[in-house]
Order: structure tokens, then C-alpha cells, then sequence
């Protein structure tokens, strides 16, 4: 499948930009981006550059949020990097997921202001003013995008919104959270205002050059998202929710995402995942307001790794496949809460999870595993990291349960609202329909829908009952006794070692850790 041509690490001129991953990353010299930034195509390549970072954006959502959920059970025979973030423990600064969120989204963050530093320098270059200002809200949403993914995880960061040099980087101390969200905001403001509709005639008909960048609809989005996140409870700690009551914020950005983006429902959810419906496909996935989309076919590699991540390398070795399909170091099985919540005939069961079990040198494995991303007649044949499946990052199905999670809160709409939605989503589902509709209930929805995406360990952080869940599922699922009590201070991660290293006592480590 043809896929989008921005998304490959762009000329060597960005080398300098692309392969540095922590805070003591320099900007390009004054010289080299005086002579880089001369032409349109300059400016559009530093932007793709910045697209670059959300490679990983999947793989940090299922190893951070998913595994540390009551979704996955993920204990090892051989400790692997999951069991301590499945198993909370507190010495996880130097774990391997840890460092790579940090240091990926500030290599993003790092691309967006050297993007905007030089609009602002050289942005009569860039051919036209109303280009100009796109590739500034395209920067600014990719820099909101990192930093709430940062501020979901660490809570506390260093805003930096300017290119700077190592030294320089060592003497900025974190932000409060507040500030941090400020940053967020002001950019998904901006960048809703100036992104495009689209970008080419009517959804979706894109170019197949810009397929896949961001739109008004993806930055009002997440700019509700973010509004919701604020709005969720603080558990005594300095993370992602601030107690705030924006519900009534983020629901006209919701609204207005659903009524007018051409966004909409797939009522087959099988679909929504296959990879003959997606984007630049000429359909489209009408489900994805944005994603995440590979190159498969490349050198250097530029397709996904995420989709055997959850999966265990001897499934693809029982089906005699190559060996570059790889997989998981061993099985990271769904947690049995999580299997057995599904109401009998709920069709998005067989599509998200492996029941049927396999044998493998004699052995058999009867532990059920993810597979909603997986289709074994598209595993690539150079590379495990090649996959060619796009990352749905904004599906419009979660930005409709949004709304009603937002009327539940008290913003704007009726029970029967909340009640309607809820119910569409069941009956695609192939399941009967519910009445008065709690927020409880919607999050168990929530977590049947989106099992495999992510999603649960944020919407367990919004619902405010995080911590409480966790150690009723652990008290029943932790048949090993692997796992620690869930307190409030790991609702966030630590701050990774290596930036403790880099500039002693400049940043605390956060509690608990």
C-alpha cells in the first residue's frame, strides 16, 4: 500500500535534529539553517521532520498506559521491561519505556521550536503567508501533542518553547503542571484557528502528500481531551488532573468536531482496523481523525513496530512464518477481568483478542493475547519494524463518547443523550441497549471499545477511581502476589534517571519513586 510521503526522516540536514533524544539536544547552527530555511519545500520538510516523533507514539501508549492497566496481566518467567511497569514497582527511572517517552517527545518538542524559531527568522522564505501560518499550527499542534503526551506521564515538565543549547537546557527547571498546560492550550488555540479543514476539495480527498497531517478537527480534539484531563481529580499529586470543572469547555469543540469535521461513524468494527480501510486509501477511515501513518517498503525502515508488540514471537513462529515478524519476548496475556467482561456475542471480543490458543515446540499456550492490529497476511518480509498498518491516535468513536462523559459531568445534554450514545456504540457491538447510563458503565464501555489503543490507564487517571481499581483487580488477578499496592503517587511516572543525571539537582525526582 502506498502510503504518505512525509512521514520519512527527511535529508540530511535534519540528521542533527532527528538522532539527539534528550534535553541536551543543541539547535541547528546559525548557519545551517540560515542556508536550510531558503525555500518553501525547506520549511515543509523541518515540519515533516517533526511528525517524525509520533513513530513511537503507539508503542509508548501500549507499553505505559495499556500494560500498566487492569487490561493486561503481564508477569514474565524472565523479568522483561514490562513486569516493572506492569508490577508497579518504584525503580522504574532507568526502565527502557521510561527514558524513550521522555526523550522522543522532547526530540518532537525539539523539532517543533526549531520549526517555529525559524518562521519567525526566515518565514519570508517559506513562499506565502497563508503557508506560513499552516506550517506554524502544524508545528504548535505537534508540540501541544507532545507535551500532554509528557504531562499525562510525568506530570511536572521543563516548558521550552525556543530552540536552546545543552547548557542552556541544563538550568530549566520544571514547570508547574499549570504552566505546562498553558503552553498546551495556547498552541491547540492557535492551531485550531489556522489548520485546515483538510487539504485538498472535500473529506477525504487529501493530496497524497498531505494525507494524514493535522486539521482544525484534530486540534479541537485534542484540545478537548485536554480540557477533560484537566477536569479530572489531583490525587494529592502534581499530575495531569487539576480538579477543574472544563467539561463545559471541551463539549462545543466536541460538538463541533462531530456535526461538521465529515468524520463518522463505522458501523462495522472490524473496519475500523483493517488495513485496506485506511488512509490514503480512496475510502479513507472516516474513524480517523488522526493518525499515526507508516511508510512500509523503505531504507531506512519507516514502517510500525507497535502491531507485534502485545503479541508473543513463538505465535508467529506456530504459524511457520518468517522470522522477521518477531513479537513479544513472551506472552503479555489479557488480564482475565478484562476477557471476562465481555457480554456474550460482543463482536469487538474476537476482533481485539487471541482466544484460540496455539502450539509451539510441543508446548501449547492457551493465555489469550491482543491481536486488533495484527492481520498474518500482512507480515512484512524485511523487517519486524515494517509493518504497514496506520495508528488510529483520534477515533472519532472516542471523541463521541467524550460527549457523553462530558453531559455526565454536567455540561450541556440530557440522559437520553448520554444513553443514545452509549447505545450506539453497543449496537455495533452486536449488544442490546442500556438506560440511564452511569459514568461508571461508560468507562466499562470505554474499556471494552478501546482495549488494545491505550486508552484505559487515562481514562482510569480522568475517572478519578484509579487507584481504587487497580487494587481490587490486582487482589484478584495477582495469582503470582508479582504485583505492589497502587498508591496515588504512581499515577505517574518517574522522571527518568537520565535526566536526574544530566543536570544534578536541577529536577526532584517525583514522589513515590
Amino acid at each position: 500500500m502506498k502510503k504518505l510521503a512525509y512521514f520519512v526522516i527527511i535529508a540530511l540536514a535534519f540528521v542533527v535534529v532527528s538522532c539527539t533524544k534528550d534535553l541536551n539536544q543543541t539547535p541547528l547552527s546559525s548557519a545551517t539553517t540560515q542556508t536550510f530555511y531558503a525555500a518553501p519545500a525547506d520549511f515543509i520538510q523541518a515540519v515533516n521532520a517533526a511528525y517524525n516523533s509520533l513513530r513511537g507514539y503507539p508503542d509508548r501508549l501500549l507499553n505505559l498506559s495499556e500494560i500498566r492497566s487492569d487490561n493486561i496481566y503481564g508477569v514474565s518467567v524472565t523479568v522483561r521491561d514490562w513486569d516493572p511497569i506492569n508490577n508497579f514497582l518504584p525503580g522504574i527511572a532507568s526502565n527502557a519505556y521510561v527514558e524513550d517517552a521522555w526523550s522522543s517527545d522532547f526530540s518532537g518538542i525539539f523539532k517543533a521550536n526549531t520549526v517555529l524559531d525559524q518562521l519567525k527568522k526566515n518565514g519570508a522564505n517559506a513562499g506565502s503567508a497563508a503557508l506560513a501560518t499552516r506550517l506554524q499550527a502544524e508545528a504548535q499542534f505537534l508540540r501541544a501533542f507532545y507535551y500532554f503526551e509528557l504531562v499525562r506521564y510525568f506530570g511536572k515538565m521543563p516548558v521550552i518553547d525556543h530552540p536552546v543549547t545543552a547548557a542552556e537546557a541544563n538550568t530549566i527547571a520544571r514547570s508547574s503542571v499549570t504552566d505546562v498546560y498553558k503552553l498546551i492550550i495556547a498552541d491547540l488555540q492557535f492551531a485550531a484557528a489556522n489548520l485546515p479543514a483538510n487539504y485538498s476539495g472535500t473529506f477525504p480527498a487529501y493530496t497524497s502528500t498531505d494525507v494524514g497531517r493535522a486539521t482544525k478537527w484534530a486540534a479541537e480534539s485534542l484540545l478537548a481531551l485536554v480540557y477533560m484531563t484537566r477536569s479530572g481529580p489531583t490525587y494529592n499529586i502534581e499530575g495531569p488532573g487539576l480538579g477543574l470543572n472544563e467539561w463545559s469547555l471541551a463539549l462545543p469543540l466536541i460538538q463541533d468536531v462531530l456535526s461538521n469535521s465529515g468524520y463518522g461513524f463505522n458501523t462495522n468494527y472490524a473496519n475500523i482496523f483493517s488495513y485496506s480501510n485506511q488512509s490514503p486509501t480512496p475510502a479513507g477511515n472516516k474513524e480517523a481523525i488522526f493518525d499515526v501513518m507508516y511508510m512500509s517498503g523503505q531504507n531506512p525502515t519507516l514502517g510500525a513496530t507497535y502491531v507485534w508488540g502485545l503479541t508473543p514471537n513463538t505465535y508467529f513462529s506456530s504459524l511457520g512464518s518468517n522470522s522477521n515478524a518477531n513479537g513479544s519476548l513472551e506472552i503479555i496475556p489479557v488480564s482475565n477481568n478484562l476477557l471476562n467482561s465481555y457480554e456474550t456475542g460482543d463482536v469487538r471480543k474476537p476482533v481485539t483478542i487471541y482466544t484460540a490458543g496455539y502450539t509451539f515446540q510441543g508446548t501449547t499456550e492457551t493465555r489469550p493475547f491482543y491481536k486488533k492490529w495484527l492481520d498474518i497476511t500482512k507480515i512484512p518480509t524485511a523487517s519486524r519494524f515494517d509493518w504497514a498498518e496506520n495508528f488510529i491516535a483520534i477515533r472519532y468513536t472516542d471523541v463521541l463518547m467524550w460527549k457523553a462523559e462530558c453531559i455526565l459531568h454536567g455540561a450541556p445534554g440530557s440522559q437520553s443523550d448520554v444513553d443514545a450514545i452509549v447505545n450506539q456504540v453497543r449496537a455495533r457491538a452486536g449488544l442490546s441497549a442500556k438506560s440511564n447510563v452511569t459514568l461508571a458503565q461508560l468507562y466499562d464501555e470505554r474499556r471494552r471499545e478501546f482495549a488494545d489503543e491505550g486508552l484505559r490507564w487515562f481514562d482510569l487517571q480522568r475517572s478519578g477511581n484509579l487507584v481504587t481499581v487497580m487494587n481490587a483487580w490486582i487482589a484478584s488477578e495477582d495469582t503470582q502476589n508479582r504485583m505492589k499496592q497502587v498508591t496515588n503517587n504512581y499515577v505517574i511516572y518517574p522522571v527518568p534517571q537520565s535526566q536526574l543525571d544530566a543536570a544534578p539537582g536541577l529536577y526532584g525526582q517525583n514522589p513515590g519513586y
